[in-house]
Protein backbone atom coordinates (compact mmCIF):
# COMPACT_ATOMS: atom_id res chain seq x y z
CA UNK A 1 0.00 0.00 0.00
CA UNK A 2 1.32 3.54 -0.93
CA UNK A 3 -0.69 6.51 0.72
CA UNK A 4 0.37 9.93 -0.76
CA UNK A 5 1.03 12.90 1.26
CA UNK A 6 0.94 16.15 -0.94
CA UNK A 7 2.94 18.84 -0.18
CA UNK A 8 0.25 21.20 0.04
CA UNK A 9 -1.46 20.01 2.43
CA UNK A 10 2.17 19.95 5.08
CA UNK A 11 1.71 22.14 8.08
CA UNK A 12 3.17 25.50 6.59
CA UNK A 13 4.16 28.61 8.18
CA UNK A 14 6.06 32.01 6.34
CA UNK A 15 8.07 33.44 9.23
CA UNK A 16 9.58 36.18 7.15
CA UNK A 17 13.28 34.87 7.70
CA UNK A 18 12.11 31.52 6.98
CA UNK A 19 9.55 29.65 5.20
CA UNK A 20 9.07 26.17 6.11
CA UNK A 21 6.63 23.35 5.70
CA UNK A 22 6.21 20.48 8.20
CA UNK A 23 5.31 16.43 6.57
CA UNK A 24 4.66 16.01 10.56
CA UNK A 25 3.40 17.29 13.28
CA UNK A 26 6.31 20.02 14.86
CA UNK A 27 6.00 22.95 17.11
CA UNK A 28 2.65 24.86 16.60
CA UNK A 29 1.97 22.54 13.59
CA UNK A 30 -0.18 19.83 15.07
CA UNK A 31 -1.97 16.86 13.01
CA UNK A 32 -3.01 13.99 15.35
CA UNK A 33 -3.22 11.58 11.59
CA UNK A 34 0.47 13.13 10.94
CA UNK A 35 2.76 12.32 13.81
CA UNK A 36 5.64 10.66 12.31
CA UNK A 37 5.79 7.06 10.34
CA UNK A 38 7.59 4.71 12.37
CA UNK A 39 10.54 5.58 13.65
CA UNK A 40 10.55 8.67 11.27
CA UNK A 41 9.53 11.76 13.32
CA UNK A 42 10.51 14.49 11.50
CA UNK A 43 10.96 16.20 7.98
CA UNK A 44 10.96 19.69 7.50
CA UNK A 45 11.43 21.66 4.26
CA UNK A 46 12.93 24.86 5.04
CA UNK A 47 14.16 27.95 3.33
CA UNK A 48 16.05 30.27 5.11
CA UNK A 49 16.96 34.43 4.14
CA UNK A 50 20.68 35.44 4.37
CA UNK A 51 22.37 36.34 7.76
CA UNK A 52 19.40 34.44 9.55
CA UNK A 53 19.18 31.09 11.08
CA UNK A 54 18.36 29.38 14.36
CA UNK A 55 20.18 30.69 16.88
CA UNK A 56 21.97 27.80 19.56
CA UNK A 57 18.74 26.12 21.00
CA UNK A 58 19.13 22.18 22.61
CA UNK A 59 18.61 19.03 21.55
CA UNK A 60 17.77 15.72 23.51
CA UNK A 61 17.48 11.34 22.38
CA UNK A 62 17.06 12.22 18.87
CA UNK A 63 19.35 11.23 15.53
CA UNK A 64 18.98 14.22 13.64
CA UNK A 65 20.47 14.41 9.70
CA UNK A 66 20.40 17.69 7.35
CA UNK A 67 20.32 17.82 3.69
CA UNK A 68 20.74 20.74 1.93
CA UNK A 69 19.47 21.40 -1.48
CA UNK A 70 20.20 24.59 -2.62
CA UNK A 71 23.21 27.10 -0.72
CA UNK A 72 25.32 27.23 2.33
CA UNK A 73 24.15 26.16 6.06
CA UNK A 74 26.75 27.11 9.08
CA UNK A 75 26.54 24.41 12.03
CA UNK A 76 28.19 24.78 15.10
CA UNK A 77 27.44 23.12 18.45
CA UNK A 78 28.21 22.66 21.87
CA UNK A 79 30.36 19.56 21.24
CA UNK A 80 32.88 22.03 19.45
CA UNK A 81 31.96 21.05 16.25
CA UNK A 82 32.18 23.50 13.02
CA UNK A 83 30.93 23.33 9.51
CA UNK A 84 29.68 24.42 6.63
CA UNK A 85 27.24 21.75 5.00
CA UNK A 86 27.06 22.04 1.17
CA UNK A 87 24.58 20.37 -1.67
CA UNK A 88 25.34 16.74 -2.05
CA UNK A 89 26.54 16.78 2.13
CA UNK A 90 24.47 14.59 4.46
CA UNK A 91 25.01 15.91 8.48
CA UNK A 92 24.31 13.71 11.03
CA UNK A 93 24.09 14.99 14.85
CA UNK A 94 22.96 12.05 17.71
CA UNK A 95 21.75 14.76 20.07
CA UNK A 96 21.86 11.70 23.13
CA UNK A 97 22.16 13.19 26.09
CA UNK A 98 21.71 16.64 25.33
CA UNK A 99 23.55 18.93 22.48
CA UNK A 100 23.17 22.90 22.01
CA UNK A 101 23.83 23.99 18.64
CA UNK A 102 23.02 26.47 16.00
CA UNK A 103 22.23 26.08 12.26
CA UNK A 104 22.74 29.66 10.31
CA UNK A 105 22.69 30.87 6.74
CA UNK A 106 26.18 32.20 6.42
CA UNK A 107 25.51 33.65 3.10
CA UNK A 108 25.04 37.52 2.63
CA UNK A 109 22.96 37.11 -0.89
CA UNK A 110 21.84 33.71 -1.18
CA UNK A 111 18.76 31.85 0.77
CA UNK A 112 19.82 28.42 1.66
CA UNK A 113 17.15 25.20 1.12
CA UNK A 114 17.63 22.41 3.31
CA UNK A 115 15.75 19.17 4.88
CA UNK A 116 15.58 18.65 8.82
CA UNK A 117 14.86 14.71 9.35
CA UNK A 118 14.85 13.71 12.52
CA UNK A 119 14.64 10.09 13.62
CA UNK A 120 13.75 8.39 17.18
CA UNK A 121 17.11 6.74 18.44
CA UNK A 122 17.07 2.80 18.80
CA UNK A 123 17.76 4.18 22.98
CA UNK A 124 17.55 7.25 25.06
CA UNK A 125 21.40 8.34 26.95
CA UNK A 126 23.61 7.89 23.67
CA UNK A 127 26.70 10.10 24.07
CA UNK A 128 26.58 13.03 21.50
CA UNK A 129 27.75 12.55 17.92
CA UNK A 130 28.43 14.60 15.05
CA UNK A 131 29.23 13.36 11.49
CA UNK A 132 29.05 14.77 8.03
CA UNK A 133 29.79 13.21 4.53
CA UNK A 134 29.74 14.23 0.62
CA UNK A 135 28.30 12.46 -1.89
CA UNK A 136 29.04 13.39 -6.02
CA UNK A 137 26.52 13.68 -8.42
CA UNK A 138 27.63 11.04 -10.17
CA UNK A 139 26.92 8.55 -7.31
CA UNK A 140 23.20 9.45 -6.87
CA UNK A 141 22.07 9.85 -10.49
CA UNK A 142 20.28 6.89 -11.88
CA UNK A 143 20.57 5.10 -8.38
CA UNK A 144 20.26 4.88 -5.18
CA UNK A 145 23.07 5.65 -3.35
CA UNK A 146 23.13 4.93 0.67
CA UNK A 147 23.74 8.20 2.51
CA UNK A 148 22.82 6.98 6.00
CA UNK A 149 22.41 3.29 7.44
CA UNK A 150 22.88 1.93 11.12
CA UNK A 151 26.25 0.27 10.21
CA UNK A 152 27.58 2.80 7.98
CA UNK A 153 28.33 0.65 5.42
CA UNK A 154 29.43 1.66 2.12
CA UNK A 155 30.71 5.20 3.32
CA UNK A 156 27.34 6.01 4.79
CA UNK A 157 26.95 7.91 7.68
CA UNK A 158 26.10 6.60 10.86
CA UNK A 159 22.88 6.62 12.95
CA UNK A 160 21.66 5.10 16.21
CA UNK A 161 18.51 3.16 14.56
CA UNK A 162 17.51 0.50 11.92
CA UNK A 163 17.38 2.76 9.37
CA UNK A 164 18.45 2.82 5.78
CA UNK A 165 17.76 6.16 4.10
CA UNK A 166 18.88 6.67 0.11
CA UNK A 167 19.35 9.62 -2.15
CA UNK A 168 18.79 9.36 -5.93
CA UNK A 169 18.53 11.28 -9.22
CA UNK A 170 16.27 9.82 -11.64
CA UNK A 171 16.25 10.93 -15.28
CA UNK A 172 13.22 11.40 -17.48
CA UNK A 173 12.56 7.96 -18.29
CA UNK A 174 14.63 6.05 -15.86
CA UNK A 175 13.42 3.49 -13.47
CA UNK A 176 15.03 2.74 -10.50
CA UNK A 177 13.73 -0.17 -7.97
CA UNK A 178 13.77 -0.85 -4.12
CA UNK A 179 13.09 -4.28 -2.53
CA UNK A 180 11.77 -4.14 1.11
CA UNK A 181 12.37 -7.17 3.84
CA UNK A 182 9.50 -8.77 4.92
CA UNK A 183 8.12 -6.54 7.90
CA UNK A 184 10.01 -3.48 6.82
CA UNK A 185 8.40 -0.08 5.61
CA UNK A 186 9.21 2.96 3.53
CA UNK A 187 8.66 6.89 3.37
CA UNK A 188 9.97 8.45 0.19
CA UNK A 189 10.04 12.17 -0.20
CA UNK A 190 10.34 14.00 -3.57
CA UNK A 191 13.06 16.86 -2.99
CA UNK A 192 12.90 17.98 -6.65
CA UNK A 193 11.36 16.96 -10.15
CA UNK A 194 8.89 14.34 -10.62
CA UNK A 195 8.89 10.38 -10.15
CA UNK A 196 5.85 7.93 -10.32
CA UNK A 197 5.92 5.46 -7.32
CA UNK A 198 4.47 1.95 -8.75
CA UNK A 199 2.50 4.01 -11.24
CA UNK A 200 1.51 7.22 -8.61
CA UNK A 201 2.83 10.39 -10.07
CA UNK A 202 4.42 12.37 -6.70
CA UNK A 203 5.90 16.08 -7.46
CA UNK A 204 8.55 17.87 -5.30
CA UNK A 205 7.55 18.24 -1.46
CA UNK A 206 5.18 15.19 -1.91
CA UNK A 207 6.12 11.92 0.43
CA UNK A 208 4.65 8.69 0.17
CA UNK A 209 4.20 6.29 3.36
CA UNK A 210 5.11 2.52 1.65
CA UNK A 211 4.02 -0.56 3.35
CA UNK A 212 2.95 -4.03 2.24
CA UNK A 213 5.11 -3.61 -0.66
CA UNK A 214 7.85 -5.86 -1.34
CA UNK A 215 9.04 -3.57 -4.21
CA UNK A 216 8.55 0.16 -5.28
CA UNK A 217 9.44 1.08 -9.08
CA UNK A 218 10.83 4.71 -8.96
CA UNK A 219 10.26 5.71 -12.66
CA UNK A 220 11.55 9.79 -13.10
CA UNK A 221 10.95 13.10 -14.25
CA UNK A 222 14.14 14.73 -13.32
CA UNK A 223 13.23 13.93 -10.00
CA UNK A 224 15.51 13.66 -6.89
CA UNK A 225 13.84 11.53 -4.05
CA UNK A 226 15.07 10.13 -0.40
CA UNK A 227 13.66 6.81 0.24
CA UNK A 228 13.84 5.63 3.86
CA UNK A 229 13.86 1.94 4.28
CA UNK A 230 12.65 1.56 7.98
CA UNK A 231 11.78 -1.51 10.52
Amino acid sequence: MITIRKGGDRGHFDHGWLNTYHTFSFADYHDPEFMGFRTLRVINEDRVKPGVGFGTHGHRDMEIISYVLEGELAHRDSMGTGSVIRPGEVQRMSAGTGVMHSEMNPSKSEPVHFLQIWILPERRGLEPEYEQKSFSAEERRGKLRLVASPDGRDGSVSIHQDVSLYDGFVGDGETLTHSFAAGRYGWLQVTRGEVEVNGQRLAAGDGAAISDETQVAITGREGEILLFDLN
